[in-house]
């Protein structure tokens, strides 16, 4: 075999040079049998007699060789070390020419050399986009969407090329979104619908295709799966199904797409898709919870929704997935909640149904997505409402597992939330049995922490709940408040110039509130704020430099 390839392979450089077609095509069956029988071996032999760099000049469109070029490229190319060769060689150029051919055997073969010398280099495929193949291959789809292979070479090229960011804005620029739904909708076998599956699922990623996609009729199509394999027990039937409902939420993640779905709260996939939260299947549970979170991303819709009596729907879910229950599930439903608890006119009417009850059912879940989420509901609901503050601000469980969380170094979201709803509790409450509350549990020195947090937002909550701790119960705190170092946090705060108005102003009220304290005056004293206090006099925003000046009176009036 390897004496037959060596002088097949010498012919060919022979024939090439004269063009004698004949010669050339049994050359070409030479190393087709040779590849064949063993890859690897003729692929290093073709390249070590200089082969490849003949291969453009065989590509000529009108050849009755070419479909056996190419097919000799695409065998080649299935090893890794050819590909650099390949590339060097010339050949991308006379094979992206061939894809505008009409002869479905030239087109399958340049698919397939095309698509094995770029395999998993992204660089490769992104010279292929700047070439323009995106276009090309959607033209080829709509044209030969009847021939089976010529197709799976498609999709398998929108698959590799769609991983690529700067893919995405050429395939907006296409028809692609009505070709993938057309052809969609005439298959009949899981593996057809996989494959186009996996090139939508990129492709969705983008907002502009997103809307395409609906406009194409995309989500019929997937509410049509959803019905044929909701009850499926074969594994394609599940894997169809997640896939599906997966699709549908990550076509409710672009705002023009999911509002052309919600249709004002009428649209019939709207009205579906809410259908699958009360299910029995809890993919289609998860799917349904997030859908309406998804929905749930302005003020109008949360509003609509909630006089739809979502929320009842969505704490019936809850309740069955509270012991031993699903996590994502879980997670889902509680995303769904704390956005609809975003307007204000919706607190009340969640809190009257008792929402919050729900939720803490949760509170002993040691899953930090669902912990994080639960915090971020509470924390939605009792804004702006002081009874709800009171009420779960003097939940000795609550505010224990609060300050357990504020500790939990390994997941800063939680810790970041459980600080916040801490904080959140005193300051929409404004109650002194909470400050009891929070100060018998130990959590006055997290709030103190949280005044030196990078975030401002973060700062400013901790030091007017600080404030109000200091105003309602300084005897009660004072230890705290010592122990946990806050004269001199207030301190450094003030005398950083980056500190906002809101930060020094805040910071002043509180060392006005525990000048009532003998210990905590004394620190006041020692650090000496009178001088930082008085440079502040003259800073340009008035509140500031108004309560500086009320700050300097008193600390005159007790020094």
């Amino acid at each position: 075999m390897a004496d037959n390839l060596s002088d097949a392979l010498k012919k060919l450089k022979l024939a090439s040079a004269d063009s004698t077609t004949d010669s050339v095509e049994s050359c070409l069956d030479c190393l087709l049998k040779a590849l064949a029988h063993n890859n690897a071996d003729a692929s290093e032999k073709i390249q070590e007699m200089g082969v490849l760099p003949l291969l453009p000049t065989l590509l000529a469109p009108q050849s009755s060789c070419t479909p056996k070029v190419a097919n000799i490229i695409a065998e080649v190319a299935k090893n890794e070390f050819m590909r650099s060769p390949c590339v060097e060689a010339g050949l991308i150029p006379p094979l992206v020419q061939l894809l505008h051919s009409k002869d479905h055997e030239v087109l399958l073969q340049t698919g397939r050399a095309l698509g094995n010398i770029c395999y998993d280099s992204h660089s490769l495929q992104a010279q292929l986009i700047n070439m323009g193949v995106i276009p090309t291959l959607v033209k080829l789809l709509g044209l030969h969407s009847d021939n089976t292979a010529l197709t799976e070479m498609c999709l398998i090229a929108f698959g590799n090329l769609a991983e690529l960011e700067s893919s995405k804005e050429q395939f907006a620029s296409t028809n692609i979104a009505e070709e993938l739904v057309r052809l969609f909708q005439r298959q009949a076998e899981h593996e057809k619908k996989e494959m186009i599956f996996e090139v939508l699922a990129p492709l969705a990623e983008n907002d502009v295709i997103k809307l395409q996609l609906v406009e194409a009729g995309l989500v019929e199509c997937l509410l049509d799966v959803v019905v044929h394999t909701v009850d499926g027990v074969r594994e394609e039937d599940v894997a169809q199904l997640k896939t599906a409902s997966d699709l549908m939420v990550l076509l409710l993640l672009g705002d023009e797409s999911m509002q052309r779905l919600f249709e004002g709260g009428k649209g019939s996939v709207f009205q579906r898709v809410l259908s699958w939260v009360p299910s029995h299947n809890h993919q289609l549970q998860l799917a349904g919870a997030l859908a309406i979170a998804n929905f749930a991303r302005n003020d109008g819709n949360c509003i609509h929704m909630v006089e739809s009596g979502i929320v009842q729907k969505l704490l019936e879910l809850l309740d069955r997935h509270v012991d031993e229950g699903n996590v994502t599930v879980q997670h889902a439903a509680l995303s769904a909640l704390r956005n609809l608890a975003i307007p204000v006119v919706n607190k009340a009417k969640m809190l009257s149904a008792r929402v919050s009850d729900t939720v803490l059912k949760f509170l002993p879940s040691e899953m930090p997505p669902v912990q994080f989420k639960l915090l971020g509901t509470l924390r939605m609901l009792i804004d702006t409402q002081a009874d709800a503050a009171d009420q779960l601000g003097t939940n000795g469980k609550l505010v224990e597992r609060l300050v357990e969380w504020c500790e939990a170094k390994d997941h800063a979201g939680v810790m970041g939330e459980s600080n916040r709803l801490l904080s959140a509790l005193i300051r929409h409450s404004k109650s002194k049995d909470v400050v009891k509350t929070v100060i018998q549990g130990a959590g006055v020195k997290h709030l103190v922490v949280m005044a030196t947090s990078e975030h401002m937002i973060m700062q400013n909550e901790a030091l007017v709940a600080l404030g109000l701790i200091a105003g309602l119960d300084l005897v009660g705190a004072e230890k705290d408040f010592v122990g946990a170092g806050l004269v001199q946090v207030l301190h450094k705060l003030l005398s950083d110039e980056m500190s906002a108005p809101e930060i020094k102003y805040n910071s002043m009220v509180i060392i006005c509130a525990v000048m009532g304290s003998e210990p905590l005056h004394k620190e006041v004293q020692g650090l000496a704020f009178i001088n930082v206090v008085s440079k502040l006099r003259s800073h340009e925003n008035k509140t500031v430099s108004h309560q500086a000046s009320l700050t300097e009176q008193r600390l005159t009036a007790q020094s």
